[in-house]
């Protein structure tokens, strides 16, 4: 741990999920050839004018509200002038002076267990920039991604750890992904976290580096880590940690300098001419915030009111909005919630990850895994048949009721029938009764071990168990 205290801040881009671009008709589609999800005005030919998203508006107020912003009714953009290769208009259309939201929190969970609040200080619309791909022969530009409609979200610097800086990603990642403002893809760049670091000896801000462009969630942790490490070491040795912007190398696992800060550039900001202000119908955003998706957390709260579940659970679960989904379709027809939990969270996903598929398309429908539960809850099959049942479910697509009376393997729980064949092992076996009575318990397990292999593994257990002890006690 370091004897320094750790500052952090992020700012985070992500993409709407909207049909269209920000400021044209052009499509937002992720993986299409190069340059053919453009129009004019993306590209900015001369003459040509931007026209605001509707729906990127609307999905800008949904992920205010979950993130507790206050809302500003009044839309303004502005300019942010610079020229690069990635920005055909010279000009990145932006909310500098008024951003859609502002005052906003999550609440994440800190490595003690205790909630803490982290604060965001605004949310503003804009466009994103086209795609560079660097080749030896040249750089190339992909303008599929120009025009792309994003909403940055600036926390305040209230973070003083990788695993914060982590959990409030992941936090804030959830929140988006429930609204479906955004399908978060951090792989595919649909979510992109830049991370502002300083160290220092006391409580003053010290110099602050910049981590660009982190890919998962797991990487903001180990750079955020690993840039800790890296400033401490240098305030140890008596240097100076210098303001740049660097990346994060999986590899090496450290940061790399990627470009030294000498001052702040100057973007010359000014309101954008072309988009007259526009003040949103406050009946219209009050309908767009009633008629909102249920957000993580309240989910989680229901999950253990209504299903009985333990935190943990609850968790896991909310964690994957597809996993809850299937899990509530599932419970709706099993007679065991926790049961059904357990299943979910442990041998199907373990299946689907070997398999490399997800709750989305699992490949099982919820009603069979509810099926397979109850079989075990009425004590039709033993939870270790259920394991093999589920097996061939997974293989064949087939229900488990069907498997259980091909494989003949429904459990016998007529007391009748066990106890001929408790009978039956026990004249066998006068060696075993004899160690029972010496106080061997052991011999309980094999003599129902006897009777199981007797029945095929038929027999009831728990019932065989009980009917042995009671047989043993007359004899």
């Amino acid at each position: 741990m370091s004897k320094y205290r750790t500052t952090i801040g992020i700012e985070i881009h992500c993409e709407l999920k909207t049909g269209t671009k920000m400021f044209s008709g052009a499509p937002v589609k992720f993986g299409e050839t190069a340059n053919t999800c453009t129009s004019v005005v993306d590209l900015a030919m001369p003459g040509t004018l931007p026209c605001v998203n509707r729906e990127a508006v609307k999905l800008a107020i949904k992920a205010c509200t979950g993130l507790h912003c206050e809302i500003d009714p009044l839309v303004k953009f502005d300019r942010k002038n610079y020229y690069y290769s990635d920005l055909p208009k010279g000009f990145q259309i932006t909310q500098q002076f008024h951003p859609i939201g502002r005052d906003g929190y999550v609440e994440i969970e800190t490595e003690d267990g205790e909630r803490k609040k982290i604060r965001i200080e605004r949310i503003h619309m804009e466009e994103d920039t086209a795609k560079q791909f660097h080749r030896d022969s040249g750089t190339y530009i992909d303008f599929n991604r120009a025009g792309v409609p994003l909403v940055e979200i600036v926390s305040r610097p209230d973070m003083h750890s990788a695993q914060e800086a982590a959990a409030y990603v992941d936090t804030l990642r959830q929140i988006l992904l429930y609204l479906n403002v955004s399908d978060v893809k951090m792989e595919e760049g649909s979510m992109r976290c830049d991370v502002n670091i300083s160290l220092s000896a006391d409580d003053t801000l010290g110099t602050k580096t910049e981590i660009k462009n982190l890919n998962s969630i797991a990487n903001v942790q180990k750079a955020v880590a690993a840039e800790i490490e890296r400033q401490s070491r240098i305030l140890d040795e008596g240097g100076q940690v210098e303001q740049a912007t660097r990346r994060y190398d999986e590899s090496q696992k450290t940061t790399v300098l990627m470009r030294k800060k000498e001052g702040t550039v100057d973007y010359k900001y000014f309101p954008e001419p072309n988009i007259f202000p526009i003040q949103l119908d406050p009946a219209w955003i009050r309908d767009i915030q009633e008629n909102m998706e249920e957000l993580p957390g309240q989910r989680r709260a229901r999950f253990m009111k209504e299903y009985g579940l333990g935190e943990y659970d609850a968790q896991v679960l909310v964690a994957d909005p597809a996993m809850a989904d299937y899990y509530e379709a599932a419970v709706k027809e099993a007679k065991d919630a926790k049961k059904t939990a357990n299943w979910v969270m442990g041998d199907l996903t373990a299946w689907l990850n070997k398999e490399n598929r997800t709750f989305v398309d699992p490949g099982l429908q919820p009603a069979y895994l509810a099926q397979l539960v109850n079989l075990v809850s009425d004590g039709s099959i033993s939870g270790k048949q259920a394991k093999t049942v589920f097996e061939e479910m997974m293989a064949s697509g087939r229900e488990p009721s069907v498997i259980v009376e091909e494989k003949g393997m429904k459990q016998v729980s007529d007391d009748g029938a066990i106890l001929a064949l408790v009978t039956e092992v026990l004249d066998a076996n006068p060696k075993s009764i004899e160690d029972y009575k010496a106080g061997k318990d052991r011999a309980i397990g094999f003599l129902v071990g006897q009777v199981m292999k007797k029945s095929r593994g038929t027999a009831n257990p728990k019932r065989t168990n009980e009917l042995i002890r009671e047989e043993l006690a007359k004899r």
